[in-house]
């Protein structure tokens, strides 16, 4: 199971390349975003993060991985509408991997008419455009990949952003931190790294042919969320996730029904040094409930001393599961063949 050679003969544009990247990522996104000019920004009361899919991900991170000691509320906005209070006083960081997503457009579009100071972060496409044409300012970046696989840039650019700006500490130690963990992820996770070694590969063949549950708390709640849809995009398999505590509070009441669901489930926790500590015995207690109900279940936890190590080293452990999970299907992890189909579908209709 999961071959060097099968892996070569089914990841036909790289996947792994980009998951063994991420440490890179990080770093160079980093020295690009010190480059960048900065934005005219003045009276700054909420920060709102648009973005869809694999490139809002990085968003919904930045949101958790700063919200407990940034001076203004921080919002992940992922739809076409934004909120009433967006206005003169809003910080809106636009983040679009291919700078033609349909939703964050509209939105974008809605933000300049509330009078939103604007940053738009993307490769270059419509948004960069009508960024500029409204006097907001267009970061743009080179990274050849799939959205969801430029993570590094769609979470570091727009916290690179607020550092400079003075609504962001600085993160260089916490970026050279993970940076290490993330290069002996990928040792120990990597495609040379035998069946025996590698708990990645372990773990995808404990969710072969199972749908999928992850749950997590605060900070891993993005991360969860991440896993989600690297399980939905590279393995092209179901998955879902829940924060706790407040599956505590509905969720776990429904553990034994259906009961031809519990076979096929395989459910995963996650666990941080960060969590507060009743959420970690919460954990523990919700794996027994789901143990005593006859459910296959592990648990995880994350590696590191600084919030943004513990969530990237989780993001990073995933994007490898997910990874070997689509191997082990036979599938190419890369190609996202609904979405392409609802894309075009969408397009054909002007409403």
């Amino acid at each position: 199971m999961l071959d060097v050679t099968q892996i070569e003969s089914l990841d036909s544009d790289n996947m792994l390349g980009h998951i063994v990247s991420l440490p890179t990522q990080i770093t160079q996104a980093w020295n690009h975003g010190m480059e960048l000019p900065l934005p005219d920004v003045s009276n700054i009361s909420n920060i709102v993060i648009l973005g869809m899919g694999g490139s809002a991900i990085g968003g919904s991170l930045l949101k958790t991985l700063i919200g407990p000691e940034c001076k203004v509320p921080i919002l992940s906005n992922r739809d076409y509408k934004i909120p009433y209070f967006v206005g003169p006083n809003s910080l809106v960081i636009a983040l679009s991997y291919s700078g033609n997503t349909e939703e964050t457009l509209t939105a974008l579009e809605s933000a300049q008419k509330q009078n939103a100071q604007v940053v738009s972060i993307s490769t270059g496409g419509q948004i960069s455009t009508l960024t500029q044409e409204n006097n907001g300012l267009s970061w743009v970046y080179d990274y050849k990949s799939q959205p969801r696989a430029a993570l590094g840039y769609s979470l570091i650019l727009p916290l690179v952003l607020l550092h400079r700006i003075g609504l962001a500490r600085d993160f260089s130690t916490d970026i050279a931190e993970t940076q290490n963990i993330l290069t002996d992820q990928n040792s120990q996770l990597g495609a040379q790294s035998s069946l025996a070694t590698n708990p990645a590969k372990r773990l995808a063949g404990q969710m072969l042919e199972r749908i999928i549950l992850v749950f997590a708390p605060e900070p891993l709640t993005p991360v969860a969320r991440r896993w989600r849809g690297q399980i939905a995009e590279n393995s092209k398999a179901w998955a879902q996730y829940e924060e706790l505590p407040e599956m505590n509070h509905n969720s776990v009441v429904g553990l034994d029904r259906p009961e031809s669901f519990i076979d096929k489930a395989f459910v995963l926790f996650m666990n941080s040094p960060a969590a507060h500590p009743r959420n970690q015995l919460r954990i523990d207690l919700t794996r027994q409930l789901f143990l005593g109900s006859g459910y296959n279940t592990d648990c995880i936890t994350a590696q590191g001393e600084s919030r943004m190590a513990q969530m990237l080293s989780m993001v990073h452990y995933g994007d490898y599961v997910s990874f070997y999970l689509s191997i082990a299907y036979g599938n190419d992890p890369t190609p996202v063949q609904n979405i392409a189909w609802l894309k075009e579908n969408l397009a054909e209709s002007s409403t």
